[in-house]
């Protein structure tokens, strides 16, 4: 009597697409889209990137990097009594399981600092974020972000 894999020679390669295909949810559990990074002119040493990002299991926006700054921090714009403030969320950026998280301009966004050289539009800037899972288990997404134009004012007249 022939063997299994004689008699199906293409098992093996049914197996390991069935792997992959069980595996590949459990890979992508955040999901990233709409990111833009928006330019500056010469001198500036810090801009905002701003997208959207979802998480089907929850959990957390830990930290964010990028080659193009030295320093790249998850904000939010919060209101302190009459006066609108920008600040750093050291504890990261909560992901409600299955919702979008929209980082925007003048809302919550990541500040990128100590910038390598101007921003311009066309160019693109490459994020690293790193995201904690409900169970601890972090993944890395990395992220091609394309500068838009300078114009209009995101942040408000906030200065860096």
């Amino acid at each position: 009597m022939p063997s299994l894999l004689a008699r199906h020679p293409r098992l093996p390669l049914l197996l390991m697409l069935a792997t992959l295909a069980a595996a590949g949810p459990a890979l992508a559990q955040t999901t990233v889209t709409d990111a833009w990074v928006r330019g500056t002119v010469a001198q500036q040493k810090a801009t905002g990137a701003f997208l959207k990002i979802s998480s089907a299991r929850g959990g957390r926006l830990v930290s964010a990097t990028s080659t193009a700054a030295g320093t790249v921090e998850i904000h939010e714009m919060a209101m302190d009594g009459t006066t609108m403030r920008m600040r750093p969320l050291p504890q990261g950026l909560a992901l409600p399981a299955g919702k979008a998280v929209l980082l925007a301009p003048g809302a919550l966004h990541l500040m990128l600092t100590g910038l390598n050289s101007a921003l311009k539009a066309g160019d693109t800037v490459e994020l690293s974020l790193l995201v904690e899972g409900p169970d601890g288990q972090r993944e890395t997404l990395v992220v091609k972000a394309p500068v838009r134009p300078l114009g209009g004012s995101a942040m408000g007249d906030h200065k860096h």
